[in-house]
């Protein structure tokens, strides 16, 4: 049996738990958990632990929760701790004097093929471009973001049907299968290290803001649904109906192309809410105006006159 390293767990949202539970469930050595540091969240404003936190803590696994990574008393700690690897699954940018310091190093989980989506939100830009394929990548961490060398990929293909969440859900899984490879390969000494190829174009994911959701009418009505699916269910794209913000959470593409003003609306005001785009017409289906619940367009028109 090889023997079992020291691992160090980074990460914060729920998409890391899988990763952090394949690791406890195999019997990892996981011998701390580094996590932001609790926020006030919610109406009432308590102080909220991170989903990596409640978990790590439910296991009787120490937590860590620097405000500063760079921090002297932070670093000193990791270094007591003495971990030979580290596992970072959708934390923060690492500086180099934490990422270098243990002896195999610190990989990363992506939820992308590398080197595409280099960035913030592959899963949402990989569904706006209408892509039909993504997945998960594990790899070293170095200096460039998300540029390090791969150590596995897994594929996941995306259907017409999918969105932003379920995609997600699917890599989150996914992503947890591929860290436990990752981390029992790297045990047993055996585990590729291969350089991305940035010999083709590579499309990037960046941040995105609530500005890089309002929906563009003008655009052809399949690259719009193609926006809508890929910002659903969150952020969500949005536009104005009736002078109010309005979240659009699915649409689907009619064969109408006849004549009208991009982002102009139609409806009958009780079963159908239509927009025109560059070229046809989008039937809106899920939605959520400003300061109302979510709901189907038929319960929508219920109670709203357009």
């Amino acid at each position: 049996m090889p023997e079992k390293l020291r691992i160090i767990f980074m990460g914060t949202p729920e998409f890391a738990v899988p990763s952090l539970r394949s690791l406890v469930e195999s019997n990892s050595n996981v011998i701390a958990v580094i996590t932001v540091p609790d926020k006030p969240a919610g109406r009432g404003q308590k102080q909220m632990s991170s989903p990596v936190k409640i978990y790590a803590e439910e296991q009787g696994i120490p937590v860590l929760q620097p405000e500063k990574l760079k921090n002297p008393e932070f670093i000193a700690q990791l270094k007591a701790l003495n971990a030979d690897l580290q596992v970072v699954v959708a934390f923060r940018m690492l500086p180099e004097i934490v990422w270098s310091m243990p002896k195999y190093g610190t990989f990363n989980l992506h939820g992308s093929l590398l080197p595409q989506y280099r960035g913030a939100a592959p899963i949402n830009w990989a569904v706006i471009n209408g892509e039909t394929e993504s997945g998960v990548t594990t790899f070293f961490i170095e200096k460039e973001i998300d540029t390090g060398k791969i150590i596995f990929q897994e594929k996941d293909p995306i259907s017409p049907e999918d969105d932003a969440g379920s995609v997600y859900e699917r890599l989150m899984e996914l992503g947890g299968k591929l860290v436990l490879k990752t981390v029992q390969a790297i045990e047993e000494g055996n585990y590729p290290q291969e350089a991305q190829d940035e010999s083709k174009e590579i499309k990037l994911a960046p941040k995105i803001f609530r500005e890089t959701c309002e929906i563009d009418w003008t655009q052809p009505a399949e690259k719009i649904h193609n926006f809508v699916r890929g910002l659903s269910p969150y952020p969500a794209a949005w536009t104005t109906l009736n002078g109010l913000s309005c979240k659009i959470f699915k649409t689907s593409i009619t064969d109408d192309s006849e004549a009208g003003n991009p982002g102009e609306f139609r409806t009958d005001n009780k079963t159908f809410l239509q927009f025109r785009a560059g070229d046809f017409w989008i039937a809106v289906e899920v939605l959520q105006l400003e300061g109302k619940k979510k709901m189907a367009v038929g319960d929508f028109l219920r109670g709203a006159k357009l």
